[in-house]
């Protein structure tokens, strides 16, 4: 993730030279709004402001800490809360193997559009889409509850408005944890840029808080391995 951020800086930092800007001018707009912040480009500095997500993150970390907490991090409570909150949850036999096919992991799985969700609502038994909606896809069995807790967290963000789980943001995400970094940051915009920022904070806010939260019943060096191994993006 280090990586990233130091190519991010780089990036921006190339287009004060006049040649780079003029290029970049004709791709990107003068400034880039989300859901809950504005990055406003320029000459000299690229300025965030983002009091309200910053806000929106600490309300989700109350929140799934208190529903944490309630539950024991039961990964059953935690899908019966989940559905209660209408997002489909489906148990399927291989699930991570059907995933596998489209480059998906099982657990949270964010909106999709056209050929992937095709195959997202066939292999659900959901009927023929186009375009599904954010739901959950497990295999049939025991989950383990830390990774469920990962999955939990970012939905929680998801659900909150927070930015950075949008389809396009989630796919060139993908296709940067996936791919050739070098060549693919250089293909980026200044808003894919931006955007794919976002889906990497939200991913790393739930590493952060699973890693925070399990720290009070495991000791720190397992947690991380359970981490690295069992959930999220590997970034």
């Amino acid at each position: 993730m280090t990586n990233l951020f130091n190519k991010i800086k780089y990036f921006i930092l190339s287009n004060r030279e006049k040649k780079r800007r003029e290029q970049i001018n004709k791709v990107i707009k003068p400034s880039y709004s989300n859901k809950t912040s504005k990055h406003i480009i320029g000459s000299a500095a690229d300025v965030t402001l983002n009091a309200q997500t910053n806000n929106i993150v600490e309300e989700v970390k109350k929140n799934a800490s208190a529903i944490a907490d309630k539950t024991n991090c039961n990964p059953q409570e935690l899908l019966e809360y989940i559905k209660a909150a209408k997002t489909p949850v489906y148990k399927i036999n291989n699930a991570d193997k059907l995933l596998a096919y489209i480059k998906e992991e099982e657990g949270l799985i964010y909106e999709q559009e056209g050929l992937r969700a095709l195959y997202i609502s066939l292999i659900t038994g959901s009927g023929i889409s186009f375009k599904t909606p954010v739901m959950f896809i497990l295999r049939e069995g025991e989950i383990d509850k830390y990774y469920m807790l990962h999955n939990f967290y970012r939905w929680c963000s998801l659900k909150a408005g927070l930015p950075g789980f949008e389809y396009k943001t989630q796919q060139k995400f993908k296709k940067y944890l996936n791919g050739n970094p070098d060549i693919i940051v250089k293909s980026f915009s200044m808003e894919d840029i931006l955007s794919v920022k976002e889906a990497i904070a939200r991913d790393q806010e739930a590493t952060d808080f699973a890693i925070g939260y399990t720290k009070r019943f495991e000791g720190s060096k397992k947690v991380l391995d359970k981490i690295k191994n069992e959930g999220g993006a590997n970034i």
